[in-house]
């Protein structure tokens, strides 16, 4: 029974090879052969719609890039006169506050000085102002 099974196994397999071999041509007509010519001029034309496409795409391409290019410079500058825009403020608060509480920082030494001088005379003066560390 195994051998009967292992001779159909076999002749299906050799006749699955056979039919594979006679397989039916199909014979080429004037009508396919016209048909592939209109094909390959359509094919022609556009691949030439393409190569104009692909021209265009690339001129928007270098456009694309020179406004990127502008936009970085402008985007620099904008951002350096923005950063010396606030050290330029920064410096005239600095200079601004120096101006300001130098007249008041003599003022307070001359109050000092002239302190010191009246405590030389008074001891409650003298002893109030070594408490406050100022003598």
């Amino acid at each position: 029974m195994k051998r009967f099974f292992i001779f159909i196994a076999a002749l299906l397999l050799i006749s699955g090879l056979n039919a594979q071999e006679s397989q039916v041509t199909v014979p080429y007509t004037l009508a396919d052969r016209d048909r592939a010519v209109r094909t390959e001029a359509r094919m022609e034309t556009l691949e030439a719609k393409v190569d104009a496409l692909d021209k265009r795409m690339d001129n928007f391409q270098t456009q694309i890039n020179r406004l990127e290019d502008k936009f970085d410079s402008y985007f620099r500058w904008g951002f350096g006169l923005v950063l010396m825009s606030i050290f330029g403020l920064i410096g005239f608060i600095i200079y601004d506050r120096r101006t300001t509480l130098a007249p008041v920082e003599n003022k307070t030494e001359r109050i000092i000085k002239a302190l010191k001088s009246a405590a030389e005379k008074d001891p409650a003066l003298r002893e109030a102002l070594k408490n406050t560390a100022l003598w």
